[in-house]
């Protein structure tokens, strides 16, 4: 078997065999070519453990940190086992970064990789789901399992717990067509959470970027082929799988935190300088060796493991090589749009990073979708009573302003309103500020600019009036969502009424605060069953999810294939957008030219009432040449978001909207 590791900076690299008995036999890697370190090693097979000791130059000014005191995991394992049990055995120095190297050994102390055997379970054909029809799930493989009670007690919280028949039908169910999962590569906790003996649940500590997380196996050493088995499970059931990829740091730290892998090996061909990430150290996107780890890494989950695309963490980091201004054409970024394999998969950006210069919302190829906190904000903005409704605008049609200019469709904002950062849906309107003590940071950590409401009280209560302004206001939310033209993300559990008790930023707690609750209520039932409407509502409405911007263009109706109007039934002019006091607005869609595949089977229209005023408002339907009658679809006012009154009502009919309500209606033509 050929070992290969790359470092320009070592006088001599070794590859450690471990025994089972943990005993080491090390053999030097003589051929060196174009800075990467291999040689042929016989007798090797599946299962072995192995390590790198890099022999070099130590000079911390220099950032040159080699240490053949400390056994190094290969970047390109594809498994992982073991964990860092001694914290001070890791540390390249004695006792303090800039000073004298540290001899004791960390063999035994660290994680080491394992070589594996090429292939495993079949993943199947991929669902292929078209960007204008895909609802992303965003979900954590233990935590939404982990107290299933239809999945077995060995399975829960695993990859074989996710591809339960039980989990599968549940989420083709609810209407999602895509789940993204959190972190699967396999992650460490980073330094201040090894101090302090906690993990890190999220995974947003990377070690070995083509590894399979070892944590969620449900057997020990499994977990590369119960990754493919769980695809497997989800491509048969038609759902992608996204899988979110930390590549713009990994769990080593700043300068005072272990030597694992990559400080090891060369820490100027990996790491920058200067942070951007706010995790400690930088990946520098600009380094071939970077490039070369992230791409082959992104294609081995694509084309080994069966994964339909990426959710790349941070990825204005990935754009600004060297640590400069983001560039959407930099050398990481194009080599990912550019590689035949990579460039057929569904690409997401995070477009920000952890400095101000990071935040690029709009500013990524034609070739990525984005998350887009500007909808995020607005939306959230809105239902807290904010008024104004220009911005709110924009993001009901699909974020033309940052997003057409440049070539690309409305698929590439991914519109959200809640994610893993931050509070559920459930506290979103429940909390006015965040209570994070049980994360033990006093308070420091998580975002203050939560733009929540609590309507009216501190937390959980058992007042009625406010339980069901919280479920108003939480179906305003997912209606929105739902409704919007792009690409709906939602948050899992949110529609189970989850709720992690105002904390919003539970990175390191692995138990009931981040678990979803499978336990049967009714609020959570409602929730469910409101959101599997929305879904199918959409999922049956091409109108609502066209791959196409709205031009303002005529149609073979002789109308606009967009019209905004105001509560009185006229259509919105340049002073009505400008009136910052409004908090209703009402959006006609026309469904007679939708260019969607395959073609809508009616042509008729569709009308969104929002209104997020504190009291009733009396509004006018738009005339005939809208609607010939306009059939009530959806009401938020009602738990299943089942109209009161289904009759159908006459063009320019005056009708009232209940405070803080979204009315659906289906504009009906001959």
């Amino acid at each position: 078997m050929r070992f290969a590791v790359a470092s320009s900076v070592a006088e001599a690299v070794e590859v450690c065999l471990l025994s089972a008995e943990g005993e080491e036999h090390r053999v030097p890697l003589t051929e060196r070519t174009f800075g990467v370190w291999h040689g042929l090693l016989t007798g090797v097979g599946p299962g072995q453990r192995y390590g790198y000791r890099v022999h070099g130059p130590w000079d911390p000014v220099r950032g040159l940190r080699c240490n053949p005191a400390k056994l190094l995991v290969d970047p390109y394992t594809p498994r992982l086992e073991g964990t860092v049990t001694d914290l001070r055995a890791a540390l390249g120095y004695r006792d303090d970064p800039a000073g004298p190297r540290c001899e004791v050994d960390s063999r035994g102390s660290v994680p080491v990789s394992v070589v594996t055997a090429p292939g495993g379970p079949d993943t199947g054909p991929r669902p292929d789901v078209p960007w204008e029809q895909t609802v992303l799930y965003e979900l954590h493989v233990r935590g939404f399992t982990r107290t299933h009670p239809e999945v077995p007690p060995e399975h829960r919280g695993t990859y074989l717990g996710l591809a339960h028949p039980a989990v599968t039908s549940y989420l083709t169910g609810l209407g999602v067509t895509a789940v993204e999962l959190l972190p699967v590569s396999a992650f460490c906790p980073e330094p201040p959470l090894l101090r302090a003996g906690l993990p890190n649940y999220w995974g947003y500590s990377p070690l070995a970027l083509l590894a399979v997380h070892p944590g969620y196996a449900a057997v020990p050493g499994a977990e590369v082929e119960e990754f493919r088995t769980m695809v497997a499970a989800l491509h048969v059931a038609g759902l992608e799988v996204i899988i979110d990829v930390v590549a713009n740091h990994t769990c080593e730290g700043d300068v005072d935190g272990p030597t694992l892998a990559y400080r090891g090996l060369d820490a100027p061909a990996y790491y920058l300088e200067h942070d951007l990430t706010g995790c400690g150290n930088t990946l520098d996107s600009g380094s071939p060796t970077v490039i070369a780890l992230v791409t082959d890494a992104l294609r081995y989950w694509a084309g080994e493991l069966g994964v339909d695309g990426f959710r790349l963490d941070l990825a204005s980091a990935l754009g600004r090589p060297r640590g400069g201004p983001f560039d959407p054409v930099a050398p990481l970024l194009a080599a990912i749009v550019t590689d035949p394999l990579l460039r057929t998969r569904k690409l997401i950006a995070e477009p920000w990073d952890a400095t101000r210069d990071g935040y690029r919302v709009g500013g990524f190829g034609v070739h990525f979708s984005e998350w887009n906190g500007h909808y995020r904000d607005v939306v959230r903005d809105f239902w807290r009573g904010v008024p104004g409704v220009s911005q709110l605008a924009s993001r009901l049609a699909g974020s033309s302003d940052l997003y057409a200019a440049g070539g690309r469709r409305p698929w590439a904002s991914i519109n959200f309103v809640t994610a893993h950062d931050g509070f559920t849906l459930r506290d979103l309107v429940s909390y006015h500020r965040k209570h994070n003590d049980a994360n033990g940071e006093g308070g420091a950590d998580g975002t203050d600019d939560n733009r929540s409401w609590n309507c009216g009280v501190e937390g959980e209560t058992e007042d009625p009036a406010v339980r069901s302004l919280r479920g108003r206001q939480a179906r305003n939310l997912l209606a929105t969502l739902a409704l919007s033209t792009g690409t709906p993300m939602l948050l899992a559990g949110d529609e189970r009424w989850r709720t992690q008790r105002g904390n919003n930023n539970p990175y390191r707690l692995d138990d009931e605060t981040s678990w979803l609750d499978w336990s049967a209520a009714p609020d959570t039932e409602l929730m469910t069953a409101f959101t599997r409407r929305l879904l199918a509502l959409r999922a049956t409405t091409p109108a609502l999810r066209q791959p196409e911007f709205p031009e303002g263009r005529a149609t073979p109706t002789d109308t606009p294939d967009l019209v905004w109007f105001r509560p009185d039934g006229r259509v919105m002019q340049l002073d009505d957008w400008r009136d910052s006091h409004r908090q209703t607005l009402s959006m006609w869609i026309d469904g007679a030219d939708v260019r969607s595949h395959p073609p809508p089977p009616t042509a008729d229209s569709w009308l969104l009432m929002l209104h997020a005023g504190a009291a009733p408002i009396m509004v006018t339907l738009p005339g005939p040449e809208y609607g010939e009658r306009y059939e009530p679809v959806l009401d938020t006012g009602f738990p299943d978001g089942c109209p009161a009154h289904p009759r159908s009502r006459r063009p320019s009919t005056r009708m009232t909207v209940p405070a803080r309500t979204v009315v659906v209606f289906r504009a009906v033509r001959r």
